[in-house]
């Protein structure tokens, strides 16, 4: 089964100025969101295998558009996140089964790494409804300079049988972060956490 899409959106946000204080250089983040068509739209299915393998097809189309939107290559992107938004004739597990299973593996192989966690986020969502993709860094899940998130959504999406699906990606952390933690010059990268 290939994912139908309908639309794929690619977003940049950067961001010049934070608390009134210049962010230099800026900070930028890249989301790329496709559209697709739920196959299992308004009806009960046990096995939810073929939407794993759109989840993989997924995660190479969306990591690619984003990090180009990002405009670094794929080993300089210093955060990573997953979301999706589901139609009302969806369930929340269509969502879970495009993120979770297998659009891991091809986002980490177009960053060059990836020890930690992908955060994820999913939500029954009405067409340009907001959903939220949480962010975190790519290799030390702990860098709480990172800890973040960004708002995307698509005007027209999701339709009652339609799937949002996003990934997004960093050059840095938060502008100004200033709450302590594990700083990004002491990852470790082995383990996911440090």
């Amino acid at each position: 089964m290939s994912a139908k899409i309908r639309k794929i959106v690619t977003i940049l946000e950067e961001t010049l100025i934070e608390g009134g204080e210049p962010v230099s250089p800026p900070t930028r983040r890249a989301a790329a969101i496709a559209v697709i068509e739920n196959p299992y739209a308004g009806r009960y299915v046990e096995d939810l295998t073929p939407l794993y393998e759109i989840g993989d097809e997924l995660g190479t189309l969306l990591s690619a558009r984003a990090v180009a939107a990002l405009g670094i290559p794929g080993p300089q992107v210093e955060s990573f996140g997953k979301a999706a938004a589901v139609g009302a004739e969806g369930e929340l597990e269509h969502a879970a089964a495009l993120l979770h299973p297998k659009i891991g593996a091809p986002l980490r192989r177009a960053l060059g790494k990836g020890a930690a966690l992908i955060p994820s986020s999913k939500k029954r969502a009405a067409p340009g409804s907001t959903f939220d993709i949480p962010l975190g860094h790519k290799d030390a899940a702990y860098v709480r300079s990172h800890f973040d998130g960004m708002e995307v959504h698509v005007s027209d999406a999701p339709r009652e049988n339609e799937v949002a699906v996003a990934i997004a990606v960093t050059d840095s952390g938060r502008p100004h972060p200033r709450v302590g933690g594990l700083q990004k010059s002491e990852i470790k990268g082995e383990d996911g956490l440090r």
